[in-house]
């Protein structure tokens, strides 16, 4: 399984996979299109994905595949 998180550290918005930072200072937007892009080409290699958004008052969203489409919020 790999894991790909969007999170606001140190004042920017990060993704991360599997807990290391791929790319920051990007907007929210940007971060959650590259981590659902990153979601998808995992997907299609046929890994299992979770898939972490924070959102703009730290609350958290999940979402897990099971190999196919990721699941709705």
């Amino acid at each position: 399984m790999v894991q790909y998180a969007v999170t606001l550290k140190d004042g920017d918005w990060t993704v991360f996979c599997d807990g290391a930072p791929l790319e920051r200072g990007l907007s929210r937007s940007a971060a959650i299109q590259m981590a659902r892009d990153l979601a998808f080409d995992a997907e299609e290699r046929g890994e299992q994905v979770e898939l972490l958004i924070q959102g703009y008052y730290g609350e958290m969203s999940r979402r897990m595949s099971g190999g196919g489409q990721l699941s709705p919020p």
